[in-house]
């Protein structure tokens, strides 16, 4: 029944310690020998998603930057882009300039940033990707932007969000990936949207998909996948609207999602 699964990194298919497990890359591995596309759905740039997609030696377009970016993995093919309005990036730009706040712009498949602090060092080792130092973001913010992200304490940046929505939440999609990121991406720069255009290139309706996340920033494609999956550490609010909650990501549930819906689906075989 299924065709295709889109299945989250961070705390996802990446357990505790960003790795995945060898069972659940057999798994992997095992339903793509079915016909299934197995295909990543990721806040993270492509230049970090690359290398967990290598890890599991997937062959396809993967979506990245919340689904602003789709991309081939073997000859680099933009299939899908979107970029922040310019308009509303230079009043992010501002606002973040008056509050203070650290802010990292994405460039052409490029973290930048204004100064090398503590905050930027963490996201650059959990991501696995380089950064720029650039303290004057001026020509910066005339390039397409694929992604803006402010990192702080989740409080202050719940408070952020309710500020900015009005301001520019007509013109950008926002979101939280992790507590402490607030992301900024075109209003078709989400997971849900790259999901419908991956469906539609590989010939398969979304009621054929599988979704499966952690996090409110996967919600869209949850929604739109005909079974969405919330994994066993989600956040309330996704599990809330899953049609299947799975065991955490500690506990291989992702492994468990495929050995239950496309291993052992036709006869009838569950796992855990």
């Amino acid at each position: 029944m299924y065709k295709m699964i889109a299945i989250d990194v961070d705390d996802t298919l990446l357990n505790d310690d960003i790795k995945v497990p060898d069972a659940t890359k057999q798994a992997l591995a095992a339903a793509v020998a079915k016909g299934v596309t197995v295909t990543l759905a990721t806040g993270r740039m492509f230049a970090s998603a690359q290398k967990i997609a290598k890890q599991i030696e997937l062959n396809v377009p993967i979506i990245t930057y919340q689904g602003s970016l789709v991309k081939t993995l073997l000859d680099g093919q933009v299939l899908y882009e979107r970029s922040v309005p310019a308009d509303a990036a230079e009043e992010l730009f501002e606002y973040c300039r008056d509050k203070g706040l650290h802010l990292q712009l994405y460039v052409r498949d490029e973290l930048y940033t204004t100064e090398d602090n503590e905050k930027v060092r963490a996201y650059s080792k959990l991501s696995n990707v380089p950064y720029n130092v650039e303290p004057d973001y001026t020509q910066l913010l005339r390039e397409p932007l694929t992604k803006m992200l402010i990192i702080d304490d989740p409080d202050r940046l719940d408070d952020v969000a309710a500020e900015l929505r009005p301001l520019i939440g007509d013109r950008v999609h926002i979101t939280k990936s992790k507590a402490h990121y607030l992301e900024f991406m075109h209003k078709e720069g989400t997971k849900g949207h790259a999901v419908a255009f991956m469906a539609e290139r590989i010939g398969c309706s979304l009621n054929q998909v599988i979704a499966i996340g952690d996090a409110w920033n996967d919600h869209e494609m949850i929604e739109v996948a005909g079974l969405g999956v919330a994994m066993g550490n989600a956040v309330p609010s996704l599990k809330e609207i899953a049609d299947y909650v799975t065991l955490t990501n500690n506990e291989e549930g992702v492994r468990h999602v495929i050995e239950k819906f496309i291993l052992h689906a036709e006869d009838g075989l569950t796992t855990g």
